[in-house]
């Protein structure tokens, strides 16, 4: 059962829920419709997946949708003009803006020395490219993005690109919708890259407006955490020093304000750790993954973690766990871990239709379930890896008994935004409320609504009163 208020949720330490657990592949790639799925595919308004492929397609990777019933379709195709791959190639990751198209980067491809690209996507699969990195002499523009993009409360897109830059250790921009790049930061302006080198995760906008995000070099050389104004002022927050985490990927805001991440190498096995850091700055390793005999309980989480509808942290790793090719992971903001799942391959799997290697963590849907995407394994057969690297990849959910909940995009806002919330079974919605203030709002369709922060508003949840119950959400931000 959801909590009953974020006063609550606050103040509170989060349980996991005693409810059976259940693993199904609803999906397998088959080259044709992508190969090697990155990113976990994100819920889109009209409540179908949508998500990408780094293989596959035209072999550069494609934008595919991902019906309830496990229809896989191919939206757009990568290099279609091979092999000058103009319209970018791998891409990485989806967000869906207000104006409901999805934007997202490519890593390599473009008009100018191979650097990628930002491009914008109907969901028909009509795709524009918006702009195209090392447009300025010597990328000082950036090049090489490897994270999907945020739409920001100011209605702008924000990302990083890897490398490139004034100093070569990377950016963060923002973009317009209409392809507008403003470069807002340059890594390793600082001696010895103190302010860190190689961003590689997506932004997180907090409650308070500001942007966070991680580098996986610099510093002491594993990594750090930065603070951002949306005009581009940078604070570094924590340096990793290896015993504490290294290479850190990303990061989540949870119901206590504070943020939560993990890091892919260091702690004190070596095998990685998931932390938890003040808005002040001050780190504590909640797990050191591999501290479990065999490394049952993970290994190398790649990615970084979400925050549940319960309060709770999940994730994936890349290796580890019973059968040793990865695991998702719940944990709880105090530190108590519980391995909800351990990946196979073909040689682990007893017959069944294997799934291995989970590659870029979960994303929750509206129902409660859980969903991500494997790099290998499944049921396609046209890929070339060898075995036990066999299959195409797949799209898996995961239900570990969650209820039925809603989902703000964004997550933040002032008073007056035009707010999309996305859940099921909306058709009949009869009010809304953000954390107890009444809100106007339209229902555009059974998946989506559309609402106004009220005058009054504070952070807290959102409720949508329907027929069949009250649906909730995580704590909604509500920016001065």
């Amino acid at each position: 059962m959801r909590r009953a208020s974020a006063v609550v949720a606050l103040g509170a330490t989060m349980t996991f829920v005693a409810s059976a657990q259940s693993f199904k592949t609803v999906a397998s790639f088959n080259g044709t419709n992508g190969s090697k799925p990155t990113l976990p595919p994100i819920q889109g308004t009209d409540g179908q997946g949508y998500g990408t492929t780094f293989d596959g397609g035209f072999g550069q990777g494609n934008v595919f949708q991902i019906t309830a019933a496990g229809l896989l379709t191919s939206l757009y195709s990568f290099c279609a003009n091979f092999p000058n791959c103009s319209d970018g190639e791998f891409p990485f990751g989806l967000v869906q803006a207000t104006d409901q198209n999805f934007y997202g980067v490519t890593e390599y491809g473009g008009a100018h020395n191979n650097a990628g690209t930002v491009f914008k996507m109907d969901s028909g699969g009509h795709l524009t490219t918006l702009y195209s990195f090392c447009s300025l002499m010597g990328c000082l523009d950036g090049q090489t993005p490897e994270a999907a993009l945020i739409q920001a409360s100011n209605g702008l897109l924000y990302g990083t690109t890897a490398y490139g830059g004034a100093h070569l250790g990377g950016t963060v921009f923002k973009i317009s919708l209409g392809g507008t790049l403003t470069t807002l930061y340059n890594f390793c302006q600082q001696g010895a890259c103190a302010d860190g080198e190689a961003p590689e995760a997506p932004l997180l906008q907090a409650g308070n407006s500001k942007l966070y995000g991680t580098t996986t070099s610099g510093g002491t050389g594993s990594g750090t955490v930065f603070e951002m104004t949306l005009d581009g002022t940078l604070t570094t927050l924590h340096t990793f020093s290896g015993t504490d985490g290294a290479y850190p990927w990303g990061l989540v805001q949870g119901n206590d304000g504070n943020f939560y991440g993990a890091t892919q190498f260091g702690g004190t096995g070596n095998g990685g750790t998931i932390f938890q850091l003040t808005p002040a700055g001050h780190l504590t390793t909640l797990h050191n993954f591999c501290s479990q005999a065999n490394c049952s309980d993970g290994q190398n989480p790649f990615t970084g973690p979400v925050l549940g509808s319960d309060g709770n942290i999940y994730g994936t790793t890349t290796v580890g766990g019973s059968k040793g090719e990865g695991t998702a992971y719940v944990i709880t903001t105090s530190g108590t871990l519980k391995t909800i799942h351990s990946f196979c391959d073909v040689r682990h799997c007893s017959g069944q239709s294997p799934v291995q290697e989970p590659s870029y963590g979960v994303a929750q849907d509206t129902s409660g379930v859980f969903f991500g995407t494997t790099i290998y394994g499944g049921t396609g057969t046209t890929c070339t890896d060898p075995s036990p690297f066999a299959g195409c990849g797949t799209v898996y959910k995961l239900n570990v008994g969650l209820g039925a909940f809603v989902k703000p995009q964004p997550a933040v806002g002032k008073v007056g935004a035009t707010i999309d919330i996305l859940g099921n079974n909306l058709t009949s919605a009869t009010s809304i409320t953000f954390n107890g203030t009444t809100a106007t709002f339209t229902i555009s369709s059974d998946t989506l609504i559309v609402a106004t922060v009220p005058a009054g508003a504070t952070s807290g949840d959102i409720q949508v009163v329907t027929p069949s119950g009250t649906l909730m959400s995580n704590v909604f931000s509500v920016l001065p």
